[in-house]
């Protein structure tokens, strides 16, 4: 006799079943967040924009949706100017572009940016369901497949954001479900799929994307050079080749990008963000940089109070951040449910191959998080895929353990996906109930954001006229809640929003937007609302 509870794994056969047709089974992993996604509609629906990042991503897509790379600066680009953003020489986003071209995608198909982040979750479920077919039997496959549907593609805010980690993460598991590929039976295709995921990356997570293609490099190279690789011809042919194929002509194109937002193909837009804009480097290794001459108050605190802060603190406690990094990871890729399965790694560490190399892999990569001042969850999306391998490896060894005769492992790993669905449940019900504000790192539905700027942007693009709205803050100002953003042609849009800066300069934008209506909004006060520009008292630029 052994420990067993009736009906607990009712779900296993059906699941063989699906998973023996991989085709099938990839479709359904990628259909399932979708699915889910879109049920819920009535209650969450499509979110509002509120971070610096998604702005800036909102408005490369706007770029990208009007058939431009860039944007050429505007004469008053002094009352536009905002975080993460270009005004100089071209107005652009300083960011990589892939996630910005996933949210074209979907406002140029659907009319709406958001349904672009919605089928790049779909997308990211159906990789790595592909991803853990070459590494494990089609049934684990599709329940990590299935895991991740329940942890990412619906309540995280790689969802219920722009800004999220989906398209890293669907690069990565290409990355990584074409090593054991390419191993077992070279082939050009599969290099290609390397190349595809590793192009994506660059332009996605280029840090981290590298840290992660390196990571996997190692185990394809010793594969080729050892005693069981394949012929030199061979591996040159239908490996090394075609990669190296791909990864120059997307690096030609890069290059282009480069070389159109800053005037050199090597200058990337985010280097020379960071250097002509920000005080507070990057990684943790960098000496702070002189501050340059700010337009106005709020971009200068931002980059010279609560940036610099930011970096300090790291650097006078490194290893309370290297705690609150690993916390940070661990909450929002593991949690305390898929911790479970880890804890039989450590048993069959000798054993089992595929668990070192998975965790050689992981060990590699984390070298690329740790220097770096932020920790978004998001930065460690190309290794998404490698996350769920490894649980779904913990989850086989697990499934073996006995204890006097009991199947403990077995109930556990018949439970897991169970309690995972469990706790979305939790989620969509704790996020109805709870308060407002956004949550992008924790195991809870992401918060709404952007909800006042949002609704007053909605109320006046129902007058069908065309506005000018003047942005003024308070001397005490949440340097996160940034509220002067713009679409891609700032003078064909309907809704202008710009910096109240001083008098002379802000009679010079309203005469150059003439027949426009002008208001202004202070986003400080306990209910923000726009009132007649000419109806308010002037103040001088703080």
């Amino acid at each position: 006799a052994h420990f067993r509870v009736p009906g607990l794994g009712w779900w296993e056969r059906p699941l063989a079943r699906l998973a023996r047709r991989k085709w099938l089974a990839i479709l359904v992993a990628t259909l399932a967040p979708l699915v889910l996604r879109a049920l819920l509609l009535p209650l969450f629906p499509p979110p509002e924009p509120r971070r610096h990042d998604e702005f800036s991503f909102l408005l490369a897509a706007d770029t990208f949706a009007h058939g431009r790379l860039v944007n050429p600066q505007h004469p008053f680009w002094v009352h536009f100017e905002s975080m993460h953003t270009l005004m100089r020489p071209v107005y652009a986003s300083a960011f990589p572009i892939a996630q910005a071209l996933v949210l074209a995608g979907g406002k140029v198909l659907f009319g709406h940016p958001w349904l672009g982040v919605w089928i790049s979750a779909g997308l990211m479920c159906g990789a790595i369901c592909w991803m853990l077919q070459g590494w494990l039997p089609p049934r684990w496959a599709l329940l990590g497949a299935l895991l991740a549907v329940l942890r990412f593609g619906v309540s995280s805010y790689w969802m219920n954001t722009y800004w999220g980690g989906c398209v890293a993460a669907t690069a990565g598991a290409l990355v990584l479900g074409a090593l054991p590929r390419i191993i077992r039976a070279p082939h050009w295709r599969l290099a290609a799929v390397m190349g595809i995921g590793l192009a994506i990356l660059a332009h996605s997570r280029p840090i981290e994307g590298a840290v992660f293609g390196l990571a996997i490099m190692v185990p394809l190279l010793i594969w080729m050079l050892g005693k069981n690789g394949p012929p030199r011809n061979v591996a040159l042919r239908r490996v090394v080749l075609p990669l190296a194929v791909l990864l120059a002509v997307a690096g030609a194109g890069t290059a282009y990008y480069f070389a159109r937002v800053t005037g050199k193909p090597w200058v990337a837009p985010y280097v020379l963000y960071r250097s002509s804009m920000t005080v507070a480097p990057h990684f943790v290794f960098q000496k702070p940089r002189p501050a340059p001459a700010y337009n106005n108050r709020e971009i200068r605190n931002f980059y010279v109070f609560s940036e610099m802060q930011n970096y300090l603190t790291v650097r006078g406690a490194p290893l309370e951040d290297l705690y609150e990094k690993t916390l940070a990871y661990w909450r929002f890729y593991i949690g305390p449910l898929l911790t479970i399965p880890l804890l039989a790694l450590p048993f069959a560490f000798r054993r089992d191959r595929k668990i070192r190399q998975a965790l050689w892999i992981a060990a590699g990569f984390s070298l690329a998080l740790v220097g770096q001042i932020w920790h978004n969850a998001h930065y460690a999306a190309p290794a998404t895929g490698l996350a769920i391998l490894i649980v779904v490896l913990g989850m086989r060894r697990l499934r073996l353990w006995r204890w006097r005769k009991h199947a403990i492992g077995l109930c556990l790993v018949r439970t897991l996906p169970l309690a995972c669905a469990v706790m979305l449940v939790i989620q969509v019900l704790a996020a109805r109930t709870s308060d407002f504000g956004p949550r992008h790192g924790s195991w809870r539905w992401s918060g709404p954001g952007g909800i006042e700027r949002g609704a007053i942007l909605t109320q006046l693009e129902r007058t069908g006229a065309k506005h000018l709205v003047f942005v003024r803050y308070d001397a005490v100002h949440d340097t996160g809640n940034e509220w002067v953003y713009n679409d891609a042609d700032i003078d064909g849009s309907q809704v202008v929003w710009a910096r109240e800066l001083d008098r002379g300069s802000n009679e010079k934008l309203m005469d150059y937007f003439h027949g426009r209506r002008v208001w202004l909004v202070e986003p400080d006060r306990p209910t923000p609302r726009v009132v007649a520009y000419n109806h308010t008292l002037p103040r001088a630029m703080p």
